[in-house]
């Protein structure tokens, strides 16, 4: 079984490739006969998490391509991920990535792919200014993403990626080493398995005492990952996962009070395949809430029957449903609730939003919604918000897969995975506050890079919640569009880099 393989830290397995990705795929010029030479791109995206279907030689300075569909649905064709090795040093290339299913994106509002290297291995983003969106006569009017890049070391191997990947494998590790620490407050169990034989995780954190029989508990269930392609959301998780396990003095009264139940990953299949939005059979898994199949949404039915059977315990009170997503139109972190006809129910749901806010600079009330709409009524938020107690609440949480501004502000600060992580740590704490649990905090905490402040305050002037009155995290926000890092992969040749390219009849838009 999948899950038996051997684990290693890496986001990049090359067990078991997609039909469909291209294989160490050397692109030569036309007529070209013979080794390629050095300069001749050799792509790869047969490995976990990696998508591209097919390159093409434009020129010497140029390469359109293609993203592979989800597997068994041609609808989707968002999510990219693949290598480039084989360079020369300083070699100038633009890459077209031609064929998004998807027409409204981010990438007209400045977001950029991410990039590292085998010498440089955190990711980064690529330089706003060397990324172009447009619609392109050239392939019938479709939008491209094309961006320009300098290789400059030609030993490197560089992986390219619409956002920060995070997989199958890297949760494995990562809970196994949990796991090792043989903590007290920490579980896992597995739910069932998925289609192709991988786990579905279901992770504990209490004090053992709530768990005893009999015992009311107060329980908060938190999913992520129904749409692989939505990889920021794992960061969101393992940032929450991180907090509650931690020493933290808020962390320490959670566990004390709260029983956490958490899902990180609900579909593995379609992580490890490198699809945006569907399973290993072609399945949007967030649309078959109401009625899964145990064959061909297992990981769906499994979480729905522990959900019911915990509804249905009288000792077992669900007090949030809320599924961690990534979105790829709008900035900052944000919610989507339901609209109920009980208005204290509604009121009721509103009070989680309003708190989070107090608690995280990067979440936005204006976003934040309330809505039955017929087309998300197959969704964990909508079908679950209908079916289990009327005093569970239920949200979807979404977080950018570009960037954040803070507090209705003009300046924008791009994420990457620190920042996803301090989200997450964020949804901890609002628990806090909504519990009225701020009082049993008796020390202070210590954090490493933290400092004494005073409380912070939002934008209405309400006074913060509990990360204010505990201790704020010392923030070192990037300043506004410095999104590389001037140290790596030669940027200063990019910099320099006038992106004139022989590109007839492309009207760009940045």
């Amino acid at each position: 079984m999948a899950d038996k393989k051997p684990e290693s830290g890496s986001d990049s397995s090359s067990e078991d490739s997609v039909v469909g990705n291209v294989n160490k795929f050397a692109v030569v010029p036309p007529g070209y006969v013979g080794k390629p030479r050095k300069g001749h791109l050799i792509f790869d995206a047969c490995f976990e998490c990696g998508n591209l279907g097919r390159a093409d030689y434009v020129t010497e300075y140029e390469y359109d391509l293609f993203i592979r569909p989800d597997t068994c649905n041609v609808r989707f064709r968002v999510w990219f991920n693949f290598t480039v090795e084989n360079v020369k040093q300083d070699q100038r290339v633009i890459f077209n990535v031609v064929n998004f299913s998807k027409t409204k994106s981010l990438y007209r509002d400045g977001m950029t792919p991410v990039v590292k290297s085998t010498s440089r291995p955190r990711w980064q983003r690529i330089p706003s200014k060397n990324v172009y969106y447009y619609k392109c006569p050239e392939h019938r009017k479709n939008y491209v993403m094309s961006f320009a890049f300098c290789f400059d070391r030609d030993d490197d191997t560089y992986q390219f990626s619409y956002s920060f990947p995070y997989s199958y494998t890297r949760l494995q590790t990562y809970l196994g080493a949990i796991e090792k620490r043989r903590l007290d407050y920490f579980q896992r169990e597995l739910i069932c398995f998925s289609v192709q034989q991988r786990r579905l995780d279901l992770l504990t954190i209490t004090k053992p005492e709530n768990l005893a029989s009999g015992v009311s508990q107060r329980v908060v269930f938190i999913t992520a990952r129904v749409h692989p392609g939505e990889s920021p959301a794992s960061y969101v998780c393992q940032g929450l996962i991180d907090f509650l396990l931690s020493q933290h003095p808020i962390a320490k009264v959670l566990r004390e009070h709260v029983v956490f139940k958490i899902v990180p990953m609900l579909n593995p299949d379609g992580v490890y395949l490198g699809n945006y939005r569907c399973s290993l059979m072609g399945f949007d898994l967030n649309r078959h809430w109401h009625d899964p199949s145990p064959w061909a949404h297992p990981t769906l039915h499994g979480t729905k029957n522990l959900l019911m059977q915990m509804d249905a315990d009288t000792h077992e009170n669900v007090d949030f449903f809320v599924d961690i997503h990534a979105h790829s139109t709008l900035m900052n972190g944000f919610m989507y609730g339901n609209v109920y006809d009980d208005a204290t129910r509604y009121d009721k749901q509103a009070v989680f939003p309003k708190l989070m806010c107090g608690n995280a600079d990067d979440f936005s009330m204006m976003n934040t919604s309330f809505n039955r709409d017929a087309m998300k009524a197959g969704t964990g938020r909508r079908f679950l918000g209908g079916i289990l107690d009327k005093n569970t609440m239920c949200y979807t949480l979404e977080v950018s897969f570009f960037c954040y501004t803070l507090h209705q502000g003009s300046s924008i600060y791009p994420y990457d995975e620190d920042s996803y992580m301090k989200l997450g740590r964020n949804l901890a704490r609002t628990f806090l506050d909504y519990y009225k649990l701020t009082s049993l905090i008796t020390a202070k905490p210590t954090l490493v890079g933290t400092v004494q402040t005073k409380s912070s305050h939002n934008s209405k002037g309400h006074r913060g919640s509990s990360e204010g009155r505990a201790q704020s995290e010392m923030r070192h926000y990037p300043k506004p569009g410095v999104v590389y890092d001037p140290n790596s992969f030669g940027s200063q040749s990019l910099n320099d880099m006038t992106v004139n390219f022989r590109l007839q009849n492309r009207d760009f838009k940045r």
